[in-house]
C-alpha cells in the first residue's frame, strides 16, 4: 500500500525559555538530553517564528491558532469559548464564556482580598476531585444567568448569559501576589469568587489534600472571557484532514471549531506524567490507519513546569517529549515506509524566571523524510535565531509545512 505524504506538528507548549545561570547559561531546551531532536536537527531546517501578533497577549489560545494557520487577529474571540466547544457547552451568540480555574490561594487570617495566589492548578488536581468541588460551587452559585461546566483537571467553564466581555487577569500571571488588585471589576463575578472560597476552603476534599501535603483547590478564578468562536474548516482551508491529540480543552475546542478530529487518549492529563505513548499511538493510528493527512500532537507539560518555576521539571518534560514522542514517532513512520514532514516547535515561551508567557519568537524544526540534508546545528533558541530564517507572521508557517 502506498501511503501519501503525511504531516505532523509536535508542539511542546511553552517549551522555549531564556538562558538560565544554574544551567550554565543554557535554556532548558539547550540543556535537556534530546537525542531524537538532535538527530533530526542535522537533517532539518531550523528557524524562528513569531506566533503572537503585535498588540495581542501571549497565550496558548492565540499562539496555537497561529500555529494551526488561523490569524488570531481575525479568528480569536477569547480563550474560554474555545474550551467551551471542547466540553460541549451549548453556547448562544449572546453568551459569554469565562474560564474557571479552581486555584490555590493562601488561607491566612486576613480578608479575602488580602490573600495570596499560590498555585494556578492546585497541584494539577484530578478532574474527578475537581468535579466534586465544582458541584459544591454550582449548588450555591449557579442560576439562570451563570452556569458552570466541568472541564479537565483544574480548568472549567462559566457561561454568563447576555454577559459582556470584561477584562480578567490570568491566574498564572500573578502567582505569589496579593489577589485584591486582580479580582474582577464586575461586582457579581468578584462576589462569586469570594463566595467560592468560602464554599471550598473547608470542603472535605481540601481537608484531605492538606493532610497529604497537597495544595487545596479552594477558590474559583475567572479569566479568558470571550464570545462564541467562528473558525473556518481546517480541511477546506488546507486540503488536509486533521486530527488533534491533546489533553487540554483549549486545543480540543480549536479542533472542534475547525472541524478536525479529536483523539481520546486514556491517561492524557496535561501534566508531566501524561500518557506520552498513548498520544504517539493515537497519531500513528490517525495517519497510518484512519486516513488522516495531518496530526497535531500537543504536549502541555513544558508550559506547566514553566508556570511552576521549575527548570528541572521543565527539562524533564522536554526530555519526555523527545524520547517518548518524537523518537518513537519517527521510528514507526520510517518502518511503515511513510513519507512525512514533521514540524517541532513551542507555541510561545514560558520562562521559569517569570513563570508566565512571553511574546518572544520561538524556534522551529522542520524535518522532511524525503530530503537529504546535512547540517551541523542543534535545535534550540540560540541556533534557531542564528539560522537567519524567521516567519514574522506565525499563521503562515503551516503553509511552509504543507509546501513540498
Amino acid at each position: 500500500m502506498v501511503i501519501s505524504m503525511k504531516y505532523i506538528i509536535v508542539l511542546g507548549d511553552g517549551m522555549a525559555d531564556e538562558p538560565i545561570e544554574s544551567l550554565g547559561g543554557k535554556t532548558p531546551l539547550e540543556y535537556a538530553g534530546t537525542p531524537a531532536m538532535d538527530a533530526l536537527s542535522r537533517k532539518s531546517e531550523i528557524g524562528m517564528v513569531h506566533t503572537i501578533p503585535d498588540g495581542m497577549k501571549p497565550g496558548s489560545d492565540t499562539a496555537n491558532l497561529s500555529v494551526l494557520g488561523y490569524d488570531p487577529k481575525i479568528y480569536y474571540s477569547g480563550r474560554s469559548p474555545l474550551e467551551a466547544l471542547s466540553i460541549g457547552v451549548p453556547m448562544k451568540d449572546t453568551d459569554i464564556a469565562i474560564r474557571c480555574n479552581i486555584v490555590t490561594i493562601s488561607e491566612d487570617a486576613v480578608p479575602f482580598e488580602e490573600q495570596t495566589i499560590i498555585d494556578h492548578s492546585a497541584d494539577e488536581i484530578s478532574t474527578e476531585d475537581c468535579a466534586v468541588l465544582l458541584q459544591a460551587v454550582k449548588k450555591e452559585l449557579e442560576n439562570e444567568t451563570y452556569r458552570f461546566y466541568v472541564g479537565t483537571s483544574y480548568r472549567h467553564c462559566l457561561i454568563w448569559e447576555n454577559g459582556e466581555v470584561v477584562e480578567l487577569t490570568p491566574p498564572h500571571d500573578v502567582l505569589t501576589q496579593t489577589i485584591g488588585q486582580y479580582l474582577p471589576r464586575d461586582a457579581v463575578l468578584r462576589e462569586m469568587m469570594k463566595r467560592s472560597y468560602e464554599i471550598l476552603v473547608n470542603h472535605p476534599i481540601n481537608t484531605e489534600r492538606k493532610k497529604k501535603g497537597l495544595h487545596p483547590a479552594n477558590c474559583c478564578w475567572f479569566w479568558g472571557a470571550g464570545t462564541k468562536p467562528m473558525l473556518s474548516s481546517f480541511e477546506e482551508k488546507t486540503g488536509k484532514k486533521g486530527m488533534m491529540i491533546s489533553a487540554v480543552d483549549l486545543l480540543k475546542g480549536i479542533a472542534v471549531g475547525a472541524g478536525m478530529g479529536v483523539a481520546k487518549v486514556e491517561g492524557a492529563n496535561g501534566g508531566l506524567n501524561t500518557n506520552y505513548e498513548g498520544k504517539t499511538e493515537a497519531a500513528l493510528r490517525a495517519l497510518l490507519k484512519d486516513g488522516y493527512d495531518f496530526a497535531y500532537i500537543h504536549l502541555e507539560a513544558p508550559d506547566e513546569m514553566g508556570h511552576q518555576g521549575s527548570a528541572e521539571r521543565k527539562i524533564q518534560a522536554i526530555e519526555y517529549l523527545d524520547t517518548r514522542v518524537i523518537g518513537p514517532l519517527k521510528k514507526a513512520l520510517d518502518e511503515a515506509g511513510a513519507a512525512y514532514r514533521m514540524l517541532v516547535l513551542p507555541d510561545h515561551p514560558t520562562p521559569v524566571r517569570v513563570r508566565t508567557h512571553t511574546s518572544d519568537s520561538v524556534p522551529y524544526l522542520l524535518y522532511d523524510s524525503t530530503k537529504e540534508l546535512d547540517r551541523t546545528w542543534n535545535y534550540n533558541e540560540k541556533e534557531g535565531a542564528a539560522s537567519g530564517i524567521c516567519f514574522p507572521k506565525g499563521h503562515t508557517l503551516i503553509d511552509h509545512l504543507f509546501l513540498h
